[in-house]
């Protein structure tokens, strides 16, 4: 039987085997997909023996991302690029391969919910200046949108993060917020703010340019504050849940050999198992 999992520390939280298991049942496929606790310094270990303990290979989540990237042997040009992992397969000689598919769960999402983004977006600003706003500056970048903004509280933080990308971002402090919000056609929160048991993002969007697209990758609650002030205010909005989905389909191939679709029924059954408001 074809065996994946999903490390991380914690891991308890992951609903990457719900979506798995989904695609295992719709696809008639004889596997499993599980969790493995993977503490840091039991990770190089783990990693190593994969193989041996029946994998074909794993999702990788926080706070793994980075230290995975320097234990395979083999990484995709993208995965080299953000020096960061979250999918790890075994090839037909047993060696580790990885990549990094948040980039393609950002992209397919706003494909999927708003088809028309690209054409819409000129200027997208991204809240935030650790690994997932990486990925997603790299996604915007390479979906050919011409002006990107990094904007975090600490602006060296922000300046490391832009280099080795593709072509220049700016960068600014959260002072000039308000200020921005008025020049950009997409909003993309990568923080954890707004999620269960984190703070909200605390900043108004009086200012936030009408008709912008506002989107969070925050996915507990399934509608977050600032998603849920956004569409009050009547912009268009797409949560971070798809970004989950079709960020695990890569892997779902690599492992199982089918590559699975995402689907209504994928999202409600995924959907059922979070909460729809952090109140």
């Amino acid at each position: 039987m074809r065996r994946a999992c999903v490390i991380g520390d914690p891991v308890a939280h992951s609903r990457s085997p719900l979506v798995h298991g989904f695609w295992l049942e719709e696809l008639g496929i004889e596997g499993s997909y599980g969790r493995e606790h993977v503490a840091s310094e039991a990770l190089p270990n783990f990693m190593g023996a994969l193989a041996r303990r029946g994998y074909r290979g794993c999702n990788v989540t926080l706070p793994h991302k980075e230290a995975v990237f320097h234990l395979i042997d083999e990484t995709t040009e993208l995965a080299r690029s953000l020096m960061a992992v979250n999918t790890v397969w075994l090839d037909e000689t047993g060696r580790l391969c990885g990549d990094n598919t948040d980039v393609h769960g950002f992209v397919a999402n706003l494909d999927q919910e708003m088809p028309n983004w690209r054409r819409t977006t000129q200027t997208a600003l991204v809240l935030g200046a650790g690994g997932a706003a990486r990925a997603i500056v790299m996604g915007l970048m390479l979906s050919g949108i011409e002006r990107v903004i990094i904007a975090n509280r600490s602006a060296d933080r922000a300046d490391a993060l832009v280099a080795g990308l593709p072509r220049v971002a700016e960068t600014v402090t959260l002072d000039r917020l308000q200020e921005i919000l008025a020049e950009v056609d997409l909003l993309a929160n990568t923080t954890s703010l707004g999620m269960i048991g984190q703070p909200q993002h605390g900043f108004a969007l009086d200012t936030l340019k009408p008709g912008a697209l506002v989107t969070d990758i925050v996915y507990v609650p399934l509608e977050t504050e600032l998603l849920r002030e956004a569409r009050r205010r009547e912009h268009p909005t797409v949560s971070g849940l798809g970004m989950l989905l079709h960020q695990a389909v890569p892997g779902f191939e690599h492992w199982f050999g089918t590559r699975p679709s995402v689907s209504a029924a994928l999202h409600r059954h995924v959907a059922a198992d979070i909460p729809e408001t952090g109140s």
